[in-house]
């Protein structure tokens, strides 16, 4: 594994057909394992957050989400491979999902988003399993017969991976907090993976993605929810010349 000391943690140094080789060996593995995809925010959360520090330091893969990220580590002279964004390591999981027979649990999204996601992905990966889906209620973290509901329904249905969408740092949290009851090989931290899968939001065209430019089409099609975390980004200077 090509582990790098990067800022405030430590990044796992592939390029996307590396990463989806690494989730394959851990769905073999069988050992309840978790990835995390670190992008700006991320690393601003490191700085203050213990918890997430700690879901951090016990992460399987920690896979680069943001062109940010990678120029800042040019400028560092430690280069990042590759940006591999949960949005599109998800669509290869389970693509690797369908060819393996593996089969994928989605857990996220507004109530009918994960199952018209689930369609959608088994019409573009034949022999997709989908062991399940399920849209959580609001404020579901704290309520604790909807939370042994989930439990029960993943460990029953017995899913090679769990994909889980519920922005972040509350699909991290949920991983890592439930990762011992939940028997799931490998869990994955997708953000809103599940809700593009569906069509109900559209990404930024390829070529914006590509600039480094998916932050200000979000920032556009959701101005009241990123202008704050946009406006706070700024601080990555300050993260940038504390780990030199």
């Amino acid at each position: 594994m090509s582990r790098m000391k990067f800022l405030n943690t430590e990044i796992d140094n592939l390029n996307m057909d590396e990463a989806v080789e690494a989730i394959d060996e851990l769905i073999i593995k069988k050992e309840n394992s978790y990835v995390v995809t670190p992008n700006v925010d991320h690393i601003l959360r490191l700085e203050d957050d213990k918890e997430f520090a700690e879901i951090y330091k016990n992460a399987s893969l920690r896979l680069t989400d943001g062109m940010p990220l990678v120029w800042i580590s040019k400028m560092k002279h430690t280069p990042i491979k590759e940006k591999v964004s949960g949005s599109d390591m998800f669509p290869r999981v389970c693509e690797l999902a369908a060819k393996k027979g593996y089969s994928v649990f989605l857990l996220g999204a507004a109530e009918g988003v994960a199952a018209k996601a689930a369609e959608n992905l088994q019409n573009k990966y034949h022999g997709l399993k989908i062991a399940g889906t399920y849209s959580p209620s609001f404020g579901f973290e704290e309520k604790e017969d909807e939370i042994n509901k989930i439990i029960k329904m993943i460990n029953e249905t017995k899913p090679d991976v769990l994909a889980v969408g519920l922005g972040s740092p509350k699909q991290e949290k949920f991983i890592y907090k439930y990762k011992d009851q939940l028997n799931v090989p490998v869990s994955l931290a997708i953000g809103a993976s599940i809700d593009f899968e569906a069509g109900n939001k559209k990404r930024a065209p390829r070529f914006m993605q590509k600039a480094g430019l998916e932050w200000l089409y979000r920032l556009c099609k959701e101005p009241r929810r990123m202008f704050m975390r946009n406006l706070t980004s700024v601080r990555i200077v300050k993260v940038i010349f504390k780990y030199k």
